[in-house]
């Protein structure tokens, strides 16, 4: 198993999940020995977990993630990086369709074990159904009350900030 694959997903995991069991418990129905040998390349998972595990990413962010794994099969010097470039890579690919006018943004208030965040999708809407393409963060609740209390547009606001916010929340 990519180690790299396995970081960045494991990231992902927390990030909506906030910790690794609640996912591979309560969707994937898998025992923390069962998911260690999986992480380890020991274990293989059925068709449907591996879906639920490729649901955690939208079609684009899968993208990124594979041209992700392909760059540090290319220059292995990369796989230490990783994580940091696939966040970043996704913040300046938002920031350019917000910037170039290609996207929505869609804001939520969300809830996980007490910690409060906001849920932020950076859309590309091409008008028929199963073809958008979108980019998913998870930001602290705080940027909405800053946002709130400056009385930034959200736009300025991503543009702005979206980068720096995301990656210094990551895990």
């Amino acid at each position: 198993m990519h180690d790299v694959y396995i970081e960045i997903l494991v990231m992902t995991i927390k990030e909506q999940y906030i910790g690794e069991k609640t996912f591979y418990e309560g969707v994937l129905n898998l025992d923390e020995s069962t998911w260690e040998q999986w992480k380890q390349g020991n274990y293989s998972l059925s068709g449907e977990q591996s879906q639920q595990i490729k649901n955690l990413f939208s079609d684009y962010e899968w993208m990124l993630l594979q041209k992700i794994l392909r760059q540090t099969i290319i220059f292995p010097e990369k796989r230490t990086g990783a994580i940091q470039e696939y966040r970043q890579m996704k913040t300046r690919i938002a920031q350019a369709w917000l910037k170039a006018d290609l996207a929505e943004v869609s804001v939520k208030q969300e809830e996980n074990h007490n910690a409060q965040f906001v849920a932020v999708k950076v859309i590309v809407n091409y008008g028929k159904w199963g073809y958008d393409d979108v980019l998913s963060f998870r930001l602290p609740a705080k940027i909405q009350q800053q946002i709130e209390k400056e009385h930034v547009a959200l736009l300025d606001w991503l543009h702005d900030n979206l980068e720096e916010t995301y990656l210094e929340n990551g895990s």
